[in-house]
């Protein structure tokens, strides 16, 4: 079961974990099921394979950073609400924006916010854009994004978001190592810096990099360039 495979994995990792957030997972899983039949939302949907590459992958942050009461947090390119949704349920007292460019990701989202009682912010738009915007360019504590996006490019769609003293949390592969040196560049120039880099094995023996960025400087006003210019000329 879902529950009994997140249960086992916070058990190992020393990270508490109740009834109620277990059955939010699962109310959560169900609902993912359910839209996935109507609209594209993750190739993933078999139990243990929502569990380990879903919900433990999004989770797995927490055996290194600390999301403390009030925190700002915004997971950027959310997609079907990961990794912000299972950061939620885990830490609740926390502030969540769950951004995306595509509407219809966000009524699911509302759905699973309404079923599982969650407090989120939902925010349609493209992460260059909304980076811009005053009510959200550098308001957060932590910015956290699993998008597959190289890193410069990751770096100039999440550090505007960040405030000075904040955090970007990258999510990547068992290669996001080998992409720091090719974001170094980017680091200095959006006002960032690499402040801790964690390796760490899934219950599938898949392997992850978190990659955590401290924002020590204020973004320039001219970042974030157009999505077109950040993917064609990254930093």
């Amino acid at each position: 079961m879902i529950t009994d495979t997140v249960k086992k994995w916070c058990d190992e990792n020393n990270i508490s974990i109740n009834d109620e957030k277990l059955e939010k997972f699962n109310a959560y899983a169900e609902l993912l099921k359910e839209w996935n039949e109507k609209m594209n939302l993750t190739a993933i949907t078999d139990d243990d394979g929502i569990a380990v590459k879903h919900f433990i992958d999004s989770i797995s942050v927490l055996k290194y950073i600390s999301l403390e009461n009030g925190c700002r947090v915004i997971d950027i390119g959310t997609g079907a609400g990961f990794p912000g949704i299972p950061l939620k349920i885990m830490c609740p007292e926390i502030s969540i924006t769950l951004l995306d460019s595509l509407n219809k990701r966000l009524i699911f989202l509302d759905e699973v916010c309404r079923k599982l009682d969650i407090t989120a912010e939902l925010k349609h738009g493209r992460a260059e854009e909304a980076g811009r915007d005053v009510n959200f360019r550098e308001k957060y504590d932590i910015a956290v994004s699993r998008a597959v996006a190289n890193l410069p490019a990751l770096c100039e769609y999440c550090l505007p978001f960040v405030k000075v003293g904040g955090r970007f949390i990258s999510m990547k592969g068992p290669d996001g190592e080998n992409e720091l040196a090719a974001a170094e560049k980017a680091f200095n120039i959006l006002g960032g810096n690499v402040e801790n880099l964690f390796g760490t094995e899934l219950p599938d023996s898949s392997r992850r990099t978190i990659i955590s960025i401290k924002k020590i400087s204020s973004t320039p006003d001219k970042y974030p360039r157009r999505g077109t210019k950040i993917s064609k000329n990254p930093l």
